[in-house]
């Protein structure tokens, strides 16, 4: 068994797919119209093309979007995404302007972050020791 898919509930897909593919590096692997204005939009890590997808899925319920927006009040990250190296990123993404809610903390060996992903979400950065 292994982790294929898993999603983020996004206000606007069209700007969520610009966020997580020109500012987070990500790549579109599906985009397929699903009726009215939804698709299965879903990306990619470009170094794994064949590895786990991340929906970006309209937060249209109800209750997505309060398990969200009450997750986003508490200062919870939704999702997280490991990196090489969290204060390299942290420094990239501020350069572009991404608003981060926390700065990199180290906790025992572990150093992480999180950013407002401007889709409705937290999503924390995350850097383990090899």
């Amino acid at each position: 068994m292994r982790i294929h898919l898993t999603s983020v509930f996004v206000d606007d897909q069209a700007k969520a797919l610009q966020f997580y593919t020109e500012v987070l590096g990500f790549v579109k692997k599906h985009d397929v119209p699903v009726g009215g204005e939804d698709r299965w939009l879903t990306v990619v890590a470009p170094d794994e093309p064949g590895g786990t997808e991340l929906l970006l899925e309209p937060a249209r319920h109800p209750a997505a979007r309060t398990y969200r927006d009450a997750l986003v009040r508490d200062g919870i990250p939704l999702a997280q995404f490991a990196v090489d190296d969290v204060d390299a990123e942290y420094a990239r993404m501020r350069e572009l302007g991404v608003r981060f809610t926390q700065e990199p903390q180290r906790t025992g060996p572990v150093t992480t972050a999180v950013f407002d992903d401007t889709c409705g979400n937290l999503i924390q950065l995350a850097t383990a020791p090899a």
